[in-house]
C-alpha cells in the first residue's frame, strides 16, 4: 500500500476503564478520516496495549474481595469478548518507552521480546498504583484469578479486619466484608471527621448510617503510619500505628486502602510529567506540547480529584483524536468539583448511585442482573459482550 493510502494508527496505551472505552468509541463505524489533501480516505486503526489479558477493572473493590465471583462477572472481562474490539489489535506487555520524535512506543511483551508501536496519535490511559488491587504487573488470567482467590481466602480466615482509609475503596471493603460476614469485627480507621472528603457531604451522611447498620465500628480522625517499602500493597496483619497519637490498633488482617496512589509512568518522557509524575494535560486533553498525544483517566492531571475518568472523557478523547486526524474543532473537558456514582457497589437491596450534589438513588436488586449489567452496560456502554466468564 502506498504511504499516501496507509490508515492512521492510534495507539492506546494501557486498556483499563477508560482506555477500553476510548478504544471502543473510535472503533465503533471506523469513522474515515482524510489521509492526503488529494481526498483520500480510510479507516483508523487501533492498537491497544496492556499488561492485562482483559478489562480487570479498578471499580467496586468490596465486591471484589468479598465477593469475588459476583465482581469477576462484571468486572474481570478478556478482550476477546467484547464485540467492539473485534477490529482492534491488543497487544499484551508492559509499556517501557516512548519515542516523541520517532512517534512510537515500546513495549515488552510476555516472551520477553521488545516491539516497538508506532503511532499517528497517541492516548495514555495507563492509570494508577493503589493498594494491592491496582497494580501495572504483566499478568495472565491464572494469575489474576489466584490473586482474586487468595485475598478473598486471606479476608475469610481474619476473626478482626481493620480497613485503613476515608475514601470509596476503604468504604466500600469494609461495607461489603461486613455484609458477607457479619460475625466478624469490622473497624474503619480514616484520618478526618468524616470519610469520603472528595464526595458531597450529604453522600457521607447517608453511607454512614449503611455502615453502623453493618455493625463497621468507625474511627475517625485517625491518620495511619503507613508501612515502609511495599507494605500497603498487600492485605497486612499490623499493628497498625498512628500519627495522631492514638494506641496501635491490631487486626488479623489490614486492607490498606488510603489513596496513596503512583501513576504508571516511568515509562514516559520527563517533560510529558508534572511535579507530581502524573501526565500533563489542556483543557482538550491533549498532552501539553504534545499535538498528537492525549491523556485521561487517574493518570492525566486534570484537576485535583483527577476526575476524567469518571466522567467519561473517553467519549470527548475519541472525539478529540479524530478532529486531530482530520482538522477538526477539539472539545474541551470540564471537570466536576465532587465525585460521585456508586460507593458501596451493589447491596441486598440494590445499588445506590450518588449525583455529584450528593443526592443518591436507588436501582432495586432484580433490575441489576436482568437491566443494568446486560442492557445499559454490556450493550450500550460496552457495545456487546459475549458470555463467558473467568473461573475464580
Amino acid at each position: 500500500m502506498s504511504a499516501h493510502r496507509r490508515r492512521p494508527r492510534v495507539v492506546i496505551a494501557g486498556m483499563g476503564d477508560s482506555g477500553l472505552l476510548t478504544a471502543l468509541h473510535l472503533a465503533r463505524g471506523r469513522s474515515p478520516v482524510p489521509l492526503s489533501r488529494s481526498g483520500s480516505r480510510a479507516a483508523i486503526d487501533i492498537v491497544g496495549i496492556s499488561s492485562k489479558p482483559g478489562l480487570l477493572s479498578g471499580q467496586e473493590l468490596g465486591t471484589r474481595i468479598a465477593r469475588p465471583d459476583v465482581w469477576s462477572r462484571d468486572y474481570w472481562i478478556g478482550f476477546d469478548r467484547f464485540r467492539g474490539l473485534d477490529r482492534v489489535r491488543t497487544v499484551h506487555g508492559t509499556l517501557v518507552g516512548l519515542d516523541t520524535g520517532q512517534r512510537r512506543v515500546e513495549v515488552v511483551r510476555s516472551d520477553c521480546s521488545t516491539v516497538a508501536e508506532p503511532y499517528d496519535v497517541l492516548v495514555i490511559s495507563t492509570g494508577v498504583r493503589n493498594g494491592f488491587w491496582r497494580q501495572p504487573t504483566l499478568q495472565t488470567a491464572a494469575d489474576i484469578a489466584d490473586d482474586l482467590r487468595r485475598t478473598h481466602a486471606r479476608l475469610r480466615a481474619a476473626t478482626s479486619i481493620a480497613v485503613i482509609g476515608g475514601g470509596a475503596a476503604a468504604i466500600s471493603s469494609a461495607a461489603n466484608v461486613a455484609a458477607v460476614w457479619p460475625n466478624k469485627n469490622v473497624h474503619l480507621y480514616f484520618p478526618g471527621s468524616r470519610a469520603l472528603p472528595g464526595h458531597h457531604p450529604r453522600v457521607w451522611q447517608q453511607v454512614r448510617a449503611r455502615l453502623e447498620g453493618y455493625g463497621v465500628e468507625l474511627h475517625p480522625g485517625h491518620r495511619a503510619r503507613l508501612p515502609a517499602g511495599s507494605g500497603i500493597d498487600h492485605i497486612g496483619t499490623g499493628p497498625v500505628q498512628w500519627s495522631t497519637g492514638q494506641p496501635s490498633a491490631h487486626a488479623d488482617a489490614v486492607v490498606w486502602a488510603v489513596g496513596a496512589v503512583r501513576p504508571n509512568t516511568e515509562w514516559l518522557p520527563a517533560d510529558l510529567l508534572d511535579e507530581h509524575g502524573f501526565v500533563r494535560v489542556d483543557d482538550d486533553l491533549g498532552v501539553t506540547g504534545h499535538e498528537r498525544i492525549f491523556a485521561l483517566g487517574d493518570v492525566a492531571a486534570t484537576d485535583p480529584l483527577r476526575n476524567s475518568a469518571r466522567n467519561r472523557a473517553d467519549r470527548l478523547v475519541a472525539h478529540n483524536v479524530r478532529a486531530t486526524l482530520r482538522g477538526g474543532h477539539r472539545r474541551r473537558y470540564r471537570p466536576r468539583q465532587h465525585r460521585w456514582g456508586s460507593v458501596l457497589g451493589v447491596q441486598r437491596d440494590g445499588l445506590e448511585i450518588f449525583t455529584p450534589d450528593g443526592r443518591g438513588f436507588r436501582l432495586p436488586a432484580w433490575s441489576i442482573d436482568t437491566v443494568l449489567q446486560p442492557w445499559i452496560v454490556r450493550r450500550g456502554i460496552y457495545r456487546g459482550v459475549r458470555d463467558q466468564e473467568w473461573e475464580v
